[in-house]
């Protein structure tokens, strides 16, 4: 017997303030008569990951094979799951060119999963033009991005900490920010162990002119 599938409406929405920063996304999930919303944030990530991450959580909230029609704001997403870039970057090993690795490689390929297992279409509106789901999503991406609860984004502090690694070295508050040259602030991030959280930072600097965020090893803390 052919298993039953399902027709469901995704919204997705996903924000950060600043970007790079305290990141957060919203999902609103139609079907049929019923209607749910989900949202979450982290410490520290970027606008793209949290689009990323909006679609990524609202498929895993499917239990059974669906048909799907994903709403989102993002052209970056839809452009690149609808126009078959993402498919290519895998194929590549992760390369968007022979010099550049494609970002959010971590996030893609648990996109991709998702995508083989249900029936997805990717759709593009436009933000803030009157749609009252995606209007809802936007709220609650908000709205999880200024909780005091936030995990960190462990796939954006690796890729920064890697970036970081073949570049001098941004360590004290003072120190000229390599993309602008403006001394860099300390800032603590909001943030609340996970049961499988083995360290968090104790502060970041960030540049308050083009926002750049820089993880210091010597902030980091292992809990004991």
């Amino acid at each position: 017997m052919n298993e039953e599938v399902k027709e469901v409406t995704l919204y997705t929405d996903g924000a950060c303030e600043p970007n790079p920063g305290p990141g957060g996304w919203g999902v609103v999930l139609i079907y049929g008569n019923h209607r749910k919303e989900l949202s979450g944030g982290f410490q520290l990530s970027t606008n793209n990951r949290m689009e990323i991450i909006a679609a990524i959580k609202g498929l895993e909230a499917l239990k059974t094979l669906c048909k799907v029609t994903l709403y989102s704001d993002s052209e970056y997403l839809v452009n690149a799951m609808m126009q078959g870039w993402v498919s290519r970057w895998q194929r590549d090993d992760w390369w968007r060119n022979k010099e550049e690795k494609a970002a959010n490689a971590d996030l893609w390929g648990k996109l991709l999963d998702l995508c083989n297992k249900h029936h997805v279409e990717f759709v593009w509106i436009k933000a803030h033009a009157g749609n009252p789901e995606n209007e809802r999503c936007d709220q609650l991406s908000l709205e999880a991005l200024k909780q005091d609860d936030l995990t960190p984004d462990e796939g954006y502090q690796k890729f920064v900490e890697t970036k970081d690694a073949s570049k001098t070295k941004v360590t004290s508050e003072g120190q000229p920010c390599r993309s602008c040259s403006t001394p860099v602030i300390k800032r603590a991030p909001r943030s609340k162990r996970k049961p499988d959280q083995l360290y968090y930072y104790e502060y970041y600097l960030y540049c308050p002119k083009c926002h750049a965020i820089y993880l210091v090893e010597g902030a980091k803390r292992y809990f004991e």
